[in-house]
């Protein structure tokens, strides 16, 4: 399989993961946006002792103005869609708002024909249905259960599908000018920075200190974080958005998986049919891929 691919399929991996962070930070006291706060603060931490050490260059601005795409992949993709997610969480349940979260790819398909004028194929079409489908069916979503929605949680849940796919195509122009690493490293900064007046400090400031709140809030800085953004953001420089976009589904596959063998959660033929149909749309996609070489916005 093609590297870059790997790249894709490797950082959604590690997105599956998160879950066993997060829940036990929330045993540990903290809120679903404290959490967001924590991931932030942890990942962009991590990503400057890193890069300060092995290549101080990549944490140098090139112009002031270049603030922009990390304003927009920091506050606008990863703080938008985890706050629409979490309140979708909360206004509904965890299966509707992570299905309307993965109708990112068919954002990030329509968005991409406008901007990078990548083609709609028909390829694409089958693999985002796959995708679509697959989603609904690993989550549980049935027609009944959206029946039920009431308006703002669709609204909701469709903003953090929105802020999810603007991380793939706001990225894209970053990388014309920076490396994964910085892309990664600014998004992270940008987004901590951002976080820092709405963290209630009085409240959970000794909770900081414990061992085991630092253990999952570092673990989870820095592997379904930082590292699975840096190898995401390096395949998608060589990836058309709207395939890495789809490729990145694999997510709530890893992440239902650990469900099963570390939380014990129940496992239905449903939900293997929709991982099925997930995979089925990363082997799409993979088996035709365009032959065209990467990066191709500036080809002429």
């Amino acid at each position: 399989m093609n590297k870059h691919f790997l790249m894709i399929l490797a950082g959604a991996a590690l997105w599956g993961t998160i879950g066993w962070y997060v829940k036990n930070l929330y045993l540990l006291g903290f809120t679903p946006m404290e959490v967001v706060t924590l991931r932030a603060w942890f990942s962009a931490l991590i990503l400057i002792i890193y890069l300060s050490i092995a290549s101080p260059k990549e944490l140098k601005l090139r112009k002031l103005i270049d603030i922009k795409y990390f304003f927009g992949t920091g506050v606008c993709s990863i703080i938008f869609f985890n706050f629409c997610l979490f309140t979708a969480i909360e206004q509904s349940t965890i299966p509707m708002a992570t299905a309307l979260l993965y109708t990112a790819p068919a954002f990030v398909t329509i968005i991409s024909f406008f901007l990078f004028k990548e083609t709609i194929t028909r390829v694409k079409i089958a693999a985002l249905i796959l995708t679509l489908l697959g989603s609904c069916l690993v989550v549980g979503l049935t027609p009944g259960s959206i029946a039920n929605l009431q308006a703002v949680s669709i609204i909701l849940g469709l903003g953090s599908g929105i802020g999810y796919a603007l991380y793939s195509i706001i990225s894209k122009f970053a990388l014309e000018k920076y490396s994964s690493l910085s892309v990664t490293a600014f998004t992270f900064i940008t987004a901590a920075v951002s976080l820092l007046p709405f963290f209630p400090y009085k409240e959970k400031s000794g909770l900081l200190l414990d061992p085991e709140v630092l253990f999952y809030a570092i673990g989870l800085g820095l592997l379904p974080t930082a590292l699975a953004y840096i190898v995401y953001t390096y395949g998608l420089h060589y990836v058309q958005a709207s395939k890495a976009s789809i490729l990145a589904t694999t997510e709530p596959v890893v992440a239902t998986i650990i469900g099963i063998f570390i939380f014990q959660e129940p496992f239905s033929i449903t939900q293997m049919l929709g991982m099925g149909c997930i995979l089925g749309a990363v082997l799409l996609i993979q088996l035709y891929r365009d032959k065209i070489p990467f990066p191709y916005e500036k080809q002429k």
